[in-house]
């Protein structure tokens, strides 16, 4: 099936629809969302992309990205996407929502209105092969000790929305 992202103006209006990749490679502004699930520990949990993505392959981000479907809220799509790619449900929360453009290699730009949630997690996974390789969980220091000694282990989008997310929170 072919996947189509929701592209928008800075207003969040909608200006019509895309096939994902080609709204990538064009880096037009589209919907997004992204989910930062924290266990009791407070520690952050991270999955490692798959190796056969398109972009981004077999680096560490945070618990979900993605993209709304024609029609859905972005809340609605998180929740879909906790579910198809790490199996799982829980509640979630929007903290904030701001625009970034992240050149992700091979001319893919990520040009994106992100909604940004977070949720508490403590079970166990039922990982999508094809969208995940793994999950861990680690702590905020540990995570920018990460960062800083190997930056390219972590997608561009994810160190720009973490420090966003710093920001706001």
């Amino acid at each position: 099936m072919e996947e189509l992202v929701v592209l928008v103006n800075p207003e969040d209006e909608v200006l019509g629809l895309m096939e994902k990749q080609q709204a990538h490679i064009n880096g037009l502004l589209h919907r997004a969302f992204s989910v930062f699930l924290f266990n009791n520990k407070g520690e952050m949990l991270l999955q490692k992309r798959a190796p056969g993505k398109y972009h981004s392959p077999n680096q560490w981000t945070n618990a979900v990205c993605s993209h709304p479907r024609n029609g859905e809220t972005y809340l609605n799509g998180a929740i879909r996407r906790l579910k198809e790619e790490l199996g799982i449900e829980t509640e979630l929360s929007e903290k904030f929502n701001f625009i970034y453009k992240a050149d992700v290699g091979g001319n893919l730009w990520e040009h994106e209105l992100d909604h940004v949630f977070t949720g508490n997690y403590n079970h166990e996974f039922q990982l999508n092969p094809d969208e995940v390789s793994e999950v861990r969980f680690i702590s905020m220091e540990k995570l920018d000790q990460e960062l800083k000694d190997h930056p390219e282990n972590f997608t561009e989008w994810f160190k720009i929305i973490l420090k966003e997310y710093k920001e706001h929170l």
